[in-house]
C-alpha cells in the first residue's frame, strides 16, 4: 500500500521535534556568528573619484567630439592607474610591504557608462590603509599622467574617507546560517520520524501487522482515595491493551 502523509501529520511531527529544530538552528546560527566575528579577517573599502577632461579656457565649451575623446581616454587611464608605473610609487610613498602585483589585486578601477568620472576603489584589512592608498593612487596618477601622456586633464573630485567594512557581513552570514539550520533541522526531524518504527496508533497496527483492531482500552491513571461500601480503595493505575486477531 502506498504510504502518504497528511498536512496534519506534518505539523504534528514538527511540533513533536520542535526542541530539536530550535537547538540545531541555534547551533548553526551561533557557529556562523562566532566564525564571522572572531575567525574571518574583516575587509574595509575606500573609494576616491577623479575627473578626466580637457584643459580649456574660461570661455570655451565642450563639444561632442571632445567628450567622446575623453571617454576613449578613460580605458587607457584605467590601465595606467593599475600599472607598476603608478603602483610602485604608491608602495614607496606608503611604505607598503607588498609588490605591485599584490597591490593590483586590492584595487578596482571603474567608471559609469558615458561618464568621465573614474572611481578608484581599494580593499584592505586596515581601514586607514585603504583610505591612504586610494588617495595616494589618485594624487600619484594626477601628477604622473602629465609626463606619461603630456596632458593635464585629470582632477580629483572626491577624496577617500576612512574605509567601511564590506566583508564578511556577520548579520548576513548568520541569517543564511539560520535558514540553512532551519532546513537541516526540519529534514532531520522528518528523517527521525521516518526511521521511528514504534507503534503509536491503531492504524499503525493495521498497517504494520495486517491485523484488524477489535477494540482499545485507554490507560487510566487515578490517584485519589475513593470510598466504596465504607472502605477506602486507592487505585493507582489500570491499563488495557488493544486486542487484535
Amino acid at each position: 500500500m502506498k504510504e502518504s502523509i497528511s498536512l496534519k501529520e506534518m505539523f504534528q511531527t514538527l511540533k513533536k521535534r520542535l526542541l530539536l529544530i530550535i537547538i540545531i538552528t541555534a547551533i548553526f546560527t551561533a557557529i556562523s556568528g562566532i566564525v564571522s566575528y572572531f575567525f574571518l579577517t574583516p575587509i574595509y573599502q575606500s573609494s576616491t573619484q577623479i575627473l578626466v577632461n580637457q584643459e580649456k579656457s574660461e570661455n570655451a565649451v565642450y563639444g561632442p567630439n571632445e567628450v567622446q575623446t575623453n571617454l576613449q581616454l578613460i580605458n587607457t587611464y584605467n590601465a595606467i592607474i593599475k600599472s607598476p608605473v603608478i603602483l610602485d610609487k604608491v608602495i614607496k610613498k606608503e611604505n607598503l610591504e607588498m609588490t605591485s602585483e599584490e597591490l593590483n589585486k586590492l584595487i578596482s578601477v571603474s567608471n559609469e557608462q558615458e561618464s568621465q568620472v573614474v572611481n578608484i576603489t581599494v580593499q584592505h584589512e586596515n581601514p586607514q590603509d585603504s583610505k591612504n592608498i586610494a588617495n595616494t593612487i589618485a594624487t600619484t596618477f594626477q601628477s604622473e599622467i602629465k609626463s606619461i601622456m603630456n596632458v593635464d586633464n585629470v582632477s580629483i573630485l572626491t577624496k577617500a574617507e576612512l574605509g567601511s567594512r564590506i566583508k564578511p557581513s556577520p548579520i548576513l552570514n548568520m541569517t543564511i546560517a539560520l535558514v540553512v539550520g532551519l532546513m537541516v533541522s526540519v529534514g532531520v526531524a522528518f528523517l527521525l520520524e521516518y526511521l521511528d518504527n514504534t507503534l503509536k496508533e491503531d492504524r499503525d497496527i493495521e498497517d504494520q501487522l495486517g491485523l484488524p483492531v477489535l477494540g482499545a482500552i485507554t490507560i487510566i491513571n487515578i490517584d485519589k482515595a475513593t470510598r466504596k461500601n465504607g472502605s477506602k480503595i486507592k487505585i493507582n493505575e489500570t491499563r488495557g491493551d488493544s486486542i487484535g486477531s
